[in-house]
């Protein structure tokens, strides 16, 4: 496994923080975990309010405990609630469901580790993250084709869908592999 350095971790964060800068959010906190969850650098702007690292690490440690971005991590916690509340009794650490947390990979899609950043909205939190990791050379889920979602572990979607309001696209691919009913079988 590939070990994200100190220096990448500080250009991910700085270039996080330009990005906020550019976009005139908020002051933002940013974590960035190794891939063991171990924190390898935090910042944390002037005028960030109380409280922001704690949240910050929660974005990032959900995302490497779950395996997806922290937005998709709400999305499972609203979908399962009761999984995710045993699931959470079992983590090693915080884990704060809400977008800013982006996994941090590497060329072939190895994750390499994660950031969380919280100050502004949790899209704008998001889109900061995004900038910052591909600033240091590193992909998002996002950067891979779908072809390789699979071998890479890539979460586009919750897992699960509220019924009669989505489809998953396993659902989509299982029922479009179903033999078709005849006329009177419909009946």
């Amino acid at each position: 496994m590939r070990a994200i350095t100190l220096d990448e971790a500080v250009k991910i964060i700085n270039a996080t923080f330009a990005e906020a800068k550019r976009r005139n959010a908020y002051p933002l906190t940013a974590v960035l975990l190794d891939a063991g969850g171990r924190m390898k650098c935090a910042m944390k702007q002037d005028g960030a309010s109380l409280l922001r690292f704690e949240v910050a690490y929660g974005k990032a440690y959900a995302s490497l405990a779950m395996g997806r971005t922290s937005q998709l991590v709400l999305e499972k916690w609203k979908e399962k609630p009761v999984f995710m509340q045993d699931f959470l009794a079992l983590a090693d650490g915080p884990m704060f469901a809400e977008a800013g947390g982006q996994l941090i990979r590497d060329k072939h899609g190895e994750v390499v580790g994660a950031i969380g950043t919280t100050g502004d909205a949790g899209e704008v939190d998001d889109l900061c993250a995004v900038t910052g990791i591909h600033a240091a050379g590193f992909k998002t889920d996002q950067d891979f084709p779908e072809s390789e979602m699979r071998r890479l572990n890539i979460k586009h979607t919750p897992s699960v869908r509220v019924s009669g309001k989505h489809e998953t696209r396993r659902a989509a691919a299982a029922r479009r592999h179903l033999p078709k009913k005849s006329k009177a079988a419909r009946r």
